[in-house]
């Protein structure tokens, strides 16, 4: 069966054809970081991440690129809270570690890159210009606002009609622009002092001046990019005019995606995304797990909770596009799904490498049962990366184990051996891992490296700088990357992938 994704842009499940039958273009719309990363980011994360891992599952080369955006209203009004910075740069670079530590401890593929918007300012720039240049932008007071009359078919990603489109942006642009429903491509001067304050946690005392924001020169005078432009030129200039996937929220559909489509296509007259595939919002009760709403929990405190594979679980028991909720009773479910698979994975492990797995022992039921859910995980997640359906299939596997290990002296090795790799190779994809991680296994290794650590710090403050080197080679040898910094030691673990 060939992979069918449900297209936003169409509304209909279509058969996934990549522009390159060899390589997959995957551009996900990554973090404003503004707080700790939460489980509603988690939960889009592992699913960007478990399409990632069935495309190369299909052979295909992926180039993955997901971005950090560092700079926004929300970020600077961070500025001076709990010392995360005295300025917009500092704060981002804080949040976007965090971002990583949490990206590695949920056993994350790596992207080819994690393109910033600080850094690829001359490209906006650039892109903007060209838009003015096609007579589908226009300077105003310096800044710059996209035409969105100028694009025919605007709103085609959303269903919108252009005169059901309220005002786009702050309440203070509408003078200077040519419709309501135009949004900034670039904004004269600073960040707004009112968007900050609006952003600021309530009984936070940040004193002094409102904090400013980082700007930088255009042609148009100083100023910021505007929010749409940015996913645009980082997505093209690592990726191409044309993408093959682009995910993100579906609270993103519009205005976010929607401008990205018009700004991108006109700028380039060709098909900015030929598949887009949207995650569904993530309840904690009645409303959507969200920074703004505060009703969040951080990524740090799920994996230190519950441990990554039943994190993921529970992220993965349903299905990118299906709301979840996050409860008591849908984390318990979450556990003893992992608990029977890791039971049946021991169980299949322990009997494969006894004496009592025999040769010419066969165990047709068990063997085809293994085959059958094999082929249902496949079929699952070519219908739309269907992970409930496919961690369904491995409990199949889990079940058909058990059932043979109990029934039987002798064991079937040929077909334990078949179960023991589905349950591996399947389990992967879902970026499960069946090594014996248990819940703060990752703080726990944390623990001991600190430990290692500090152990070197008086080696070389005794000057035994010998030794000190030994113990870092050798935390090095275990995939431990260390760096020396004028505040001691920092490390990262392995990501384990």
């Amino acid at each position: 069966m060939t992979l069918h994704v449900t297209n936003t842009l169409t509304g209909e499940k279509e058969p996934f054809e990549p522009q390159d039958p060899e390589n997959v273009l995957l551009y996900y719309c990554g973090l404003t970081v503004s707080d700790p990363p939460h489980l509603g980011h988690a939960r889009s994360w592992v699913h960007v991440d478990v399409m990632h891992r069935w495309l190369e599952y299909l052979g295909y080369d992926v180039r993955h690129v997901e971005n950090f955006t560092d700079i926004n209203e929300k970020i600077v009004a961070r500025v001076g809270e709990d010392d995360l910075g005295d300025d917009e740069e500092t704060v981002a670079e804080t949040y976007i570690e965090q971002t990583l530590s949490s990206m590695r401890a949920l056993n994350l593929l790596r992207a080819e890159v994690y393109p910033r918007v600080s850094e690829h300012v001359p490209e906006i720039i650039d892109l903007v210009e060209t838009l003015i240049e096609k007579g589908y932008a226009y300077e105003s007071n310096g800044s710059v606002y996209f035409d969105v009359a100028s694009f025919e078919e605007y709103g085609k990603l959303s269903n919108q009609e252009l005169d059901e489109i309220e005002s786009q942006g702050d309440p203070d642009e509408r003078s200077e622009k040519r419709n309501p429903a135009d949004f900034a491509l670039w904004k004269a001067g600073g960040v707004d002092e009112g968007a900050v304050h609006e952003h600021r946690h309530e009984g936070v005392d940040h004193g002094g001046e409102p904090p400013e924001g980082l700007t930088w020169d255009s042609p148009w005078g100083e100023g910021r990019p505007g929010w749409h432009i940015e996913c645009s030129a980082m997505s093209m200039t690592h990726l191409g005019e044309t993408l093959d996937i682009h995910v993100g929220g579906r609270d993103l559909v519009f205005p976010h995606h929607e401008n990205e489509i018009a700004q991108s296509e006109a700028a380039t007259d060709e098909r900015f995304a030929n598949y887009w595939l949207h995650c569904e919002l993530f309840q904690m009760g009645d409303e959507k797990m969200s920074s703004s709403l505060g009703n969040f929990v951080t990524v740090e405190e799920g994996v230190d909770r519950l441990g990554t594979n039943v994190l993921r679980t529970f992220l993965t028991a349903g299905s990118y596009n299906s709301t979840q909720l996050y409860a008591d009773e849908t984390i318990a479910e979450a556990e003893e799904r992992w608990d029977r698979l890791e039971r049946a994975y021991d169980a299949a492990v322990d009997a494969v490498d006894s004496t009592d797995a025999r040769t010419k022992i066969v165990d047709e039921s068990f063997r085809t049962a293994v085959d059958e859910a094999r082929a249902s995980f496949v079929e699952a997640m070519n219908d739309d990366f269907n992970t409930r359906e496919a961690q369904s299939a491995l409990l199949s596997i889990a079940t058909a184990v058990n059932s043979h290990v109990d029934d039987r002296d002798e064991y079937d090795y040929r077909g334990l051996r078949e179960a023991v790799d589905a349950l591996e190779e399947l389990g992967s994809v879902l970026g499960l891992s069946f090594a014996g991680e248990t819940a703060g296994t990752a703080t726990l290794a944390g623990d001991v490296v600190e430990l290692v650590l500090d152990v070197r710090a008086r080696e070389r403050a005794d000057g035994n700088y010998g030794r000190a080197d030994e113990l870092r080679d050798e935390l090095e040898a275990l995939g431990i990357e260390v760096q020396d910094t004028d505040d001691g030691a920092s490390y990262r673990l392995p990501s384990g992938e």
